[in-house]
Parts: structure tokens; sequence; C-alpha cells
């Protein structure tokens, strides 16, 4: 799997999260819904830092050199 396909994939699964997340809201079971809630914010959290440390390779520590200041 490419680079390219898997930052595809991980940014719809962290948009289902989104989706899920809101879905109580959406439907009016707020105090019902927090199952959902709780799933959709996990899965859009996971799937948000996966995306940023597999495909964005900006994400770990700052180096020490280079810096202006």
């Amino acid at each position: 799997m490419t680079k390219n396909m898997l930052r595809v994939m991980l940014t719809i699964l962290m948009y289902t999260g989104v989706v899920i997340f809101l879905f109580p809201y959406f439907t009016g079971r707020i105090t019902t819904g927090i199952l959902f809630m709780l799933i959709g914010a996990g899965l859009t959290v996971v799937c948000g830092l996966l995306r940023c440390y597999l495909t964005e390779g900006d994400c770990g520590r700052i180096s020490d050199s280079g810096r202006d200041w």
C-alpha cells in the first residue's frame, strides 16, 4: 500500500469518526448516544494521529539544527 493510498484511507476513517461523533446530535438522542460519541472521538483521534505519523513525516521532534533563534 502506498503512502498516498494510506493517507486517503486514514482521512476517510477520520471523517467517518466525526460523523459517528455527531450522529447522536443530529438524531436528537444525545443522552443515549454517549457510546457513539466516545467511539467517534476515539476513531477521529487515532486515525488523525496515525495519518500524521505514517504519511506526513513532519510530526516528529523538531531538530535543533537550522533554527534562527
